[in-house]
C-alpha cells in the first residue's frame, strides 16, 4: 500500500517543478509603479502600444578616452538577462572589467506620452555610490515618432550625475509605435470626386452596353450620346462666343479694308496739263 503513496508524492513534486520552471521561463514584463488598483488606464494603454518592441534588443557602445568603455543593453518591458531574474530592463556593462550595472528595472516603470513621442522610465537601478547622494539609478528613454520604422537609432544622449538628487541616464530612439493614428476620414472634396468618377464610369459602361446590346450600334456609335459629344466642341465655341462677345452681333466692324471705294473719284482734269497742245 505504500508504493502508490510514494508514486503520488513523486508525481506531485514533478508537477510542482514543471510549474515552477514554466513560470521562470516566462519573461517578465513592465510593472507600473504603484498598486495594481491605482495604475492608470493611460499607462496600461501605452505599455500595450509598446508591446511590438518587446521582442527586440538594443545595444549602444560608448567609449570615452581610455577610462570609460561601456555597452548599454536595452529591452522594452522585458529583462535583458531573464536568467538573472533581476528585472534589469537597461543594463550597463564595463568592457574593461566585465562589471554589470543595472541602470533601471522594469518592475519600477513609468510611462507617459505626447503628440508624437513616448517617454519610458525605468527606476530602481543600482546605487550610484559616490554620486547623487547614493540614490538608485534610473533610465529615461525618449521614443520619437518615425513612420515606416519599427525601431532604430537607439543611442545615449547624456548622463546627469552631477546633481544631489534625481540623476538619470537619457536615451533616445525612433519608432512608428510613438506616432499618432493617421486620420483615415475622407474630406468632402474627396467624397465628391469619388462620386463624380463613379457616376461617369456608370454612365460610360452602362451607355456602352445599352447601345451595343439594345440598340445594336457598332463602332463609334456605341459611345452613349455620340452625336452630342461629337458636336460638343462647336457647342462650347458657340457658348463662349455668346458669353464673351461684348457688342451686338449686327454691329459694324471696327475697321475697314482698303478698297476702291475708299480711293474716291478722281478728277478728269487732273492730268490735263500734261497733254500736248
Amino acid at each position: 500500500m505504500s508504493l502508490p503513496r510514494h508514486t503520488s508524492a513523486l508525481l506531485l513534486v514533478l508537477m510542482a517543478l514543471a510549474v515552477a520552471g514554466a513560470e521562470q521561463s516566462e519573461e517578465r514584463s513592465c510593472d507600473v509603479i504603484g498598486d495594481e488598483s491605482s495604475e492608470s488606464q493611460m499607462e496600461r494603454a501605452l505599455l500595450k502600444k509598446l508591446e511590438p518592441l518587446s521582442h527586440m534588443r538594443f545595444n549602444v557602445t560608448v567609449e570615452k578616452d581610455k577610462t570609460e568603455n561601456y555597452v548599454y543593453q536595452f529591452r522594452v518591458c522585458r529583462e535583458v538577462n531573464s536568467t538573472l531574474h533581476d528585472f534589469g530592463g537597461l543594463v550597463q556593462t564595463d568592457r574593461q572589467n566585465g562589471k554589470t550595472t543595472v541602470i533601471g528595472r522594469i518592475n519600477e516603470t513609468q510611462v507617459f506620452n505626447g503628440s508624437d513621442w513616448i517617454m519610458l522610465i525605468y527606476k530602481g537601478g543600482d546605487s550610484y555610490g559616490r554620486h547623487c547622494s547614493g540614490e538608485k539609478r534610473r533610465a529615461v528613454i525618449m521614443i520619437s515618432c518615425k513612420r515606416g520604422v519599427t525601431a532604430s537609432s537607439f543611442s545615449i544622449i547624456s548622463e546627469e550625475r552631477e546633481k544631489e538628487q534625481e540623476c538619470f541616464y537619457l536615451f533616445e530612439m525612433d519608432s512608428s509605435v510613438a506616432c499618432p493614428a493617421e486620420n483615415s476620414h475622407l474630406s468632402v472634396g474627396s467624397i465628391l470626386l469619388i462620386t463624380f468618377v463613379s457616376l461617369i464610369a456608370v454612365y460610360i459602361i452602362g451607355g456602352f452596353l445599352y447601345q451595343r446590346l439594345v440598340v445594336g450600334a457598332k463602332g463609334m456609335e456605341q459611345i452613349p450620346h455620340f452625336a452630342f459629344w461629337q458636336d460638343l466642341g462647336n457647342l462650347v465655341a458657340d457658348g463662349c462666343d455668346f458669353v464673351c462677345r461684348s457688342k451686338p452681333r449686327n454691329a459694324p466692324a471696327a475697321y475697314r479694308g482698303v478698297g476702291d471705294d475708299q480711293l474716291g473719284e478722281e478728277s478728269e482734269e487732273r492730268d490735263d496739263h500734261l497733254l500736248p497742245m
